[in-house]
C-alpha cells in the first residue's frame, strides 16, 4: 500500500510545499521572494513574513496539483532546522496546526539531510538512479559546506565542514564587493562563462584534514581589488568576467582538493553532490569530468532539487515516518544544528 507524504520547507527564503507517493514526486510547489535582492541578502523579518502570506497557497497548490486530499496524507513532514529561526517558525506552526486539525502526525526533517537526500525523489518517466550506500556528499550552499558519508538514509557522519564561511556566502559576498547584484553566486557563474579562470590567482588556504575555510580567500578578494582599483578605477568594469572566472575557479578547486582527499581517505567512490551551490554549471562538470576520470560513480541533482524545496523534506520525511520516527507537538525549530 502507498504512503503519501506531504513536505513543507521554509527555512530561509522560499517557501515550498511538496506531496510524494512513496518516493514518487507528485508536486513541488516553490514561491520565491524577490524583496531581498534590493538588500543584497536576505532580510530575516520580511522573509517571515512573506512565509506567512505564501505557506496557505503553497501547501493548497501541492495538494491539488497532486490530485490528493489530506484525508488520503499519511504524514506530514516539515523542515525544522537548521535556518532562519523566523522562517522556521513559520513553517513548524502550520504543520502542528494542520497536524492537529487533520489528526495526521508529524515527522521532523533536518534541512541539510533533505539536501543529501534529494536524490532519491522518483519522477515518473525519468531514470531515477540514485546513490548506493555508503556514499559521499559534498553539501554546498550558503550557509554549509561539508563532506559527509552517508551510510543509509538516517545515518550521517560529517567528515570535514568550514571553520568559517560557507561557499555560498563567498560566492554572494564576492558578487557584493563588484556590485553584481544578489543572489551573487548565478551573476557569477553567468559571466565566468565568458572570462579567463586562468587569469588571476587567489590565496587559498591550508587547512589539515577534510574541513574547510573561506574566510581569507574573500580577504583575498577584497585586497586584490582593492589594490588594482587605485591604479584603474575602470577595473571592475574592464575585467568582470575574468575575476569571476578565476574567483569562482578558485573556489571550485577548495572544494575539490578536499573531495579529492575524502575519497582517497575513505576508499568510497560513490559522490554525490548537493545544495544550492549544486546549481552552479562549472562545479557541477567539474564533478563529472573528475568522476570519469577518477572512476567515480556521480550524482548531480536535477536544478529544481538544488533549491531549498519540499520534496527533499518529503523523502526524507518517508524513510522517518517508514522507521516510526514521529516529530512531538512541542518540537521547536531549531536555527543551527549540531549535527546533521
Amino acid at each position: 500500500m502507498s504512503t503519501y507524504i506531504l513536505g513543507i520547507e521554509s527555512s530561509c527564503d522560499d517557501t515550498s510545499a511538496a506531496v510524494l507517493r512513496d518516493e514518487y514526486l507528485l508536486s513541488n510547489v516553490m514561491a520565491s521572494q524577490e524583496v531581498h535582492s534590493k538588500y543584497g541578502g536576505v532580510i530575516p523579518e520580511l522573509a517571515s513574513r512573506a512565509h506567512q502570506i505564501n505557506i496557505v497557497p503553497c501547501v493548497d497548490q501541492a495538494l491539488k496539483r497532486a490530485g490528493v486530499t489530506m484525508q488520503e496524507i499519511d504524514a506530514i513532514a516539515y523542515t525544522r532546522g537548521p535556518g532562519l529561526l523566523g522562517s522556521l517558525l513559520v513553517g513548524t506552526s502550520f504543520a502542528k496546526g494542520l497536524s492537529l486539525a487533520s489528526g495526521k502526525p508529524l515527522v521532523e526533517v533536518n534541512h541539510l539531510q533533505g539536501h543529501i537526500l534529494s536524490h532519491f525523489i522518483k519522477v515518473e518517466g525519468a531514470q531515477n538512479e540514485s546513490p548506493q550506500f555508503p556514499f559521499l556528499a559534498l553539501l554546498t550552499s550558503g550557509g554549509h559546506t561539508q563532506i559527509v558519508k552517508a551510510t543509509d538514509y538516517l545515518h550521517f557522519e560529517v567528515l570535514g565542514r568550514t571553520i568559517d564561511d560557507a561557499v555560498g556566502e563567498a560566492f554572494d559576498k564576492c558578487a557584493k564587493m563588484m556590485e553584481l547584484g544578489y543572489p551573487g553566486g548565478p551573476i557569477i557563474d553567468r559571466l565566468a562563462k565568458e572570462g579567463d579562470a586562468e587569469r588571476f590567482k587567489f590565496a587559498k588556504p591550508h587547512l589539515p584534514g577534510l574541513d574547510y575555510s573561506f574566510s581569507g580567500i574573500k580577504t583575498s578578494l577584497l585586497y586584490f581589488l582593492r589594490d588594482n582599483l587605485k591604479e584603474n578605477p575602470n577595473f571592475i568594469e574592464e575585467n568582470r568576467a575574468d575575476i569571476c572566472a578565476s574567483f569562482q575557479k578558485a573556489l571550485i578547486d577548495i572544494l575539490m582538493d578536499k573531495l579529492f582527499k575524502a575519497v582517497k581517505e575513505t576508499g568510497i567512490r560513490q559522490i554525490a553532490l548537493g545544495g544550492g551551490v549544486s546549481a552552479n554549471s562549472a562545479l557541477r562538470n567539474r564533478v563529472r569530468l573528475e568522476g570519469e576520470k577518477r572512476g567515480w560513480k556521480t550524482f548531480i541533482p536535477e536544478l529544481k532539487f538544488t533549491t531549498d524545496n519540499a520534496a527533499m523534506i518529503a523523502v526524507t520525511g518517508l524513510f522517518k515516518y517508514r522507521e516510526g520516527l514521529l516529530s512531538p507537538l512541542d518540537a521547536a525549530p531549531i536555527s543551527r544544528a549540531a549535527e546533521i
